[in-house]
């Protein structure tokens, strides 16, 4: 089992879901983030005040998978991400030793799904 955490622009949620959609993964939880990279600060006005904005909003997706769907997962993800521009994000990818559904009491494979 793999934890996939993908931070991508906010812009890309519906091309990145749909992605998802298509390849079978409709469990993945997604909230807002804000960071910085190789982006360039900005100045921004705000009622006549300057403020320079130098992290910038991204979506952090997070899906929990079986073995056999993190290649598609990830291909999914780029696939609805990319722009080829810089910023477009990046994705983490970790082993996840349990996961338990509280409801069921089901455990591991059975739990994601």
């Amino acid at each position: 089992m793999k934890l996939i955490i993908a931070y991508i622009q906010p812009e890309r949620l519906e091309n990145v879901k749909n992605e998802l959609f298509a390849v079978q993964v409709r469990k993945f939880s997604i909230t807002n983030a804000l960071g910085c990279g190789m982006e360039k600060k900005y100045n921004e006005s705000y009622r006549g005040v300057e403020d320079e904005v130098d992290l910038m909003k991204k979506l952090r997706i997070e899906v929990a998978v079986n073995n056999e769907f993190v290649d598609k997962v990830i291909s999914a993800i780029i696939n609805g991400a990319r722009t080829s521009r810089i910023g477009d994000g990046k994705i983490f990818v970790q082993n996840l030793d349990q996961c338990i559904r509280i409801r069921t009491g089901e455990s591991d494979r059975e739990a994601i799904g």
